[in-house]
Formats: structure tokens, C-alpha cells, sequence
């Protein structure tokens, strides 16, 4: 039986998911042993080490970060080094994925499901391993998160006058917990975030068809569309063409309805790039419609962000009337 080695005493959140993605989803070290020292004639004889012994050798299994000299980042485009996490996940991360998700090896989309994966997961563990601030020194935090992985983690950790709690009791257990979220997140991006995504791209790509302007997307299924859009803004440079979309158009299927929504500036803004007219903002069902001269409005926001029709035919209306208001 294969065996994987990390350190002993103190555990953290970084090792405890390399642990379980080598030793429940990478195949030459499924069902592996796990020893845990730091005793060099030890680590020399595990078939995989990761997180202690000083080295990062990926041909010889040897999977640390502390060493003097160490720099090694997931791309050039990232500046946080890797923890031991972020080490195995770069070299096995994509098989991971595979056999979570019962995906060919092959498969193009594991590639954006392993990009995004780091950025919103793994980089995370990256980060608080090797202590990078989130946001500058200066600024004093309002309240303390205890709920982050690394704390819950820690937690686990028995207590510093606990002489009776097993230590490698708890490190399994903090594995199982590191690795119940790793492929929950994994199941989420593999069957809803990227499915979400292909909407968004195939919406984007036929939008000359919803209006001659290409400023209107149309879903006619509703998807989460925000993150997506901007996502394939930039990787399509839509930005040089100099005429960018202005407004979504998507069924609301618990009203029945449809919704005209402005595109916000950035994915987290509340700035829309061009809000619904000014006259109608505030203004509700007929009233709106004799206003803008629409059949079957039903509102639209006091801020223009967001507005309703009874009809595809009329949300597209107030999109293209918005358009060159």
C-alpha cells in the first residue's frame, strides 16, 4: 500500500485537503496510508510527502512550500505562492476533478473548472497558509470570523492543556471536513455554475438576433448571468468593438414574466452602464405602460436598474426603447 506523509503535531487546513485529494482521488495513492512526522528517515520512505521535508520535487512526490527559495505560484498571472494544497492541486487537480464528476481526462472543460476552482477555492488556503492579508494591515477588521476553513481547522486542533484527545483522530476528521467541501464546490461548478455559463456564452453570441444593436442579451431560461457575462466580456474583448450591452432580458419564472435588467458596470457594482429611462422610474402597470407607450408593463425600479413586462415581446420593447432613450 502506497503511503502519504505530512507532519505531525499542529494541523492545518492546507495539508488536510492535499491529504484527502491525493488519498480519495488520484489514483496511484487512492486508499493510501497516512503517516504523519517529521522524522526524515520516515518521510524518506513515504511514496508521497507533502507539507514537510523541505522539498518541492514533483518528479520524486515531494510536495513542501517552507523552504528558503521556494516561489512557486499556480500561473504567472497569480502572486500567492502555493501552500501545500495549492502544490497538489496544480499537479492533480484536474484528475481530481475528473473523478469527482465522472469526467474524461480529455475533457475541455476540466480546464475552466480547474482554473476556477483555485481562484474562488484553493487560492484561499494558499493565501492564509502563507499569511497574505486579504486587504491592507492598516485596516482593523470590524469583527472576527471564526467560520473560515482555516479556523474551523484549527478548532480541531485539541486544546493546548488536552492530554487525552487523539491528535490523528482529529487530523482525519479535518480531512473529511477539507475534502466533504472541496467536492461539494466541485459538484456545484461541474453541474450548475458551468452549465450557467454555456447559457450566458450562447446568449451572448446570438445577441444580433435578439436586437440588431447587440446592446440586448436574451435568455429565454433564466441562468445566473452576472458573473458569467462579465467572465466572457473580457475573454471575448467585446470592450474593443466599443459598443457593449447594455441590458439582459430573461424569464422571471415565479411571476410569469419577464425582467429587463441593466448590465452593472462590474460584476459586485451597483452601478448600472446604462439604467431604464429616467421617466420611468417608480412607475407601476398602466401607468407605466401609458407612459412608455408599452402594453403589459409592470414596473420599474426607482434606481432604473431592473424593470417588468407580462411578455417577452414587451421586456424587449422597454430593452430596445432604453437602448436609444
Amino acid at each position: 500500500m502506497p503511503t502519504v506523509a505530512t507532519h505531525n503535531g499542529t494541523f492545518h487546513a492546507d495539508e488536510c485537503l492535499a491529504v484527502y485529494l491525493l488519498t480519495t482521488h488520484v489514483s496511484p495513492f487512492r486508499g493510501s496510508s497516512i503517516v504523519r512526522s517529521r522524522d526524515p528517515k520516515v518521510l524518506e520512505k513515504a511514496d508521497i510527502v507533502v507539507d514537510v521535508g523541505g522539498e518541492y520535487d514533483p518528479s520524486r512526490h515531494r510536495y513542501d512550500h517552507h523552504q528558503r527559495g521556494f516561489v512557486e505560484t499556480f500561473s504567472p498571472e497569480h502572486d500567492i505562492k502555493l501552500s501545500s494544497a495549492g502544490l497538489v492541486y496544480k499537479h492533480f487537480g484536474k484528475e481530481v476533478i475528473a473523478d469527482i464528476l465522472g469526467w474524461e481526462h480529455a475533457d475541455p472543460r476540466l480546464e475552466t473548472v480547474w482554473l476556477k476552482a483555485y481562484d474562488d477555492l484553493v487560492k484561499t488556503y494558499d493565501g492564509v497558509d502563507n499569511g497574505v492579508q486579504q486587504y491592507p494591515g492598516d485596516v482593523k477588521p470590524r469583527y472576527r470570523d471564526r467560520t473560515t476553513i482555516g479556523a474551523r481547522v484549527g478548532n480541531l486542533n485539541p486544546w493546548w492543556n488536552d492530554t487525552t484527545t487523539n491528535v490523528d483522530d482529529r487530523f482525519k476528521q479535518a480531512v473529511s471536513m477539507t475534502g466533504a467541501e472541496f467536492v461539494d464546490f466541485i459538484l456545484y461548478l461541474g453541474k450548475s455554475w458551468l452549465p450557467a455559463r454555456e447559457i450566458v456564452a450562447n446568449a451572448v453570441s446570438a445577441r444580433f438576433e435578439a436586437d440588431a444593436s447587440g446592446k440586448i442579451i436574451l435568455f429565454r431560461q433564466y441562468s445566473p448571468w452576472k458573473e458569467h457575462y462579465h467572465i466572457l466580456e473580457a475573454e471575448l474583448r467585446l470592450n474593443e468593438s466599443g459598443e457593449l450591452p447594455l441590458y439582459v432580458v430573461y424569464p422571471d419564472e415565479t411571476a410569469g414574466q419577464w425582467r429587463v435588467q441593466a448590465i452593472p458596470k462590474a460584476v459586485d457594482s451597483f452601478e448600472s452602464r446604462k439604467a431604464l429611462p429616467e421617466p420611468w422610474r417608480g412607475v407601476r402597470d398602466d401607468d407605466l405602460s401609458q407612459l412608455s407607450g408599452i402594453p403589459g408593463c409592470v414596473f420599474v425600479h426607482a434606481s432604473g436598474f431592473i424593470g417588468g413586462n407580462k411578455t417577452l415581446e414587451g421586456a424587449l420593447t422597454m430593452a430596445k426603447k432604453a437602448v436609444v432613450f
